[in-house]
């Protein structure tokens, strides 16, 4: 059971990480945006391909990370920014022929099989007579040490608190005369960059191939629906409960634990519609 609830804690974990920037572009922007699924991929197989010639794996995560910057400021900019007032239909329209380019992109250059990578760390601890491995307690305490940053951003620094007041009323806040735009551009880079992080974490639990971003992807929604639309205290707590969730159901019945979790998305939906 233990390791039950490590495993639901790491990809409890690795849901925030990717689920705090789609909340965010969500709950600013108004956009599903589908491209982040891609950005999470890129950031997976960027890890597959730096990694062996660095040979040092936070600066391998680092490069990756940052690797993904370009590319998400070049979809903001031609993609995402013409978007913004237009349906959500168009947006998921747009941002799904972005993540399927963007797909055939990485089939071109990687090919369509699963890449496997190995632990990076590779060793176990012994907790309750229950034997561990290191690197999953790493994503959990990344994934914290992260949600501390967050929050330090969002209530200290004055570009958090106009990112909060864009959740709140975006409308409100560009009648002050803040280029409510620059922030969320801001907010669209640093989103991509943590679905690059989420990929590059989560790549060596998985396997790196083209179509690993679409489940995560999915999860992600249904973690920013529970948790509440653009609440990024409740997506910390949707994360974690609904990747225990799915830990505890996978080890009684695997089929039922994304079933599980779209199950609970359901009820969220029925008790607390949303209006987007």
């Amino acid at each position: 059971m233990i390791s039950v609830i490590a495993y639901g804690l790491t990809l409890g974990g690795i849901l925030y990480i990717i689920s705090i920037g789609f909340s965010f572009t969500f709950g600013t922007m108004k956009i599903v945006n589908y491209a982040h699924a891609l950005i999470f991929t890129i950031g997976g197989y960027i890890l597959y391909a730096t990694l062996p010639r660095i040979g040092f794996y936070p600066a391998a995560v680092l490069a990756a990370t940052l690797g993904v910057i370009p590319i998400a400021f070049i979809i903001e900019r031609f993609v995402i920014r013409n978007l913004y007032g237009e349906s959500v239909d168009l947006t998921i329209i747009a941002t799904y022929a972005v993540f399927l380019i963007g797909l055939d992109v990485l089939k071109w250059i990687w090919g369509s099989n699963p890449l496997q990578m190995s632990d990076p760390i590779n060793k176990t601890f012994t907790f309750l007579g229950t034997e561990l491995p290191v690197y999953r307690m790493a994503v959990i305490v990344i994934a914290l040490a992260l949600a501390i940053l967050i929050e330090i951003f969002l209530q200290r620094s004055m570009a958090g608190k106009i990112v909060i007041a864009g959740l709140e009323d975006k409308e409100t806040v560009r009648g002050l005369g803040i280029s409510v735009q620059r922030y969320f551009t801001m907010v669209f880079i640093i989103g991509s960059a943590l679905a690059a992080l989420g990929g590059v974490l989560y790549a060596p639990i998985t396997v790196v191939e083209p179509y690993m971003g679409f489940q995560i992807l999915m999860l992600s929604f249904a973690v920013v629906i529970v948790g509440g639309l653009g609440n990024w205290r409740g997506t910390f707590v949707a994360a974690f409960f609904l990747g225990m969730v799915m830990s505890v159901t996978g080890r009684w019945w695997g089929p039922a634990s994304e079933v599980a979790v779209f199950a609970i998305l359901a009820v969220s939906l029925l008790i607390h519609p949303i209006d987007i």
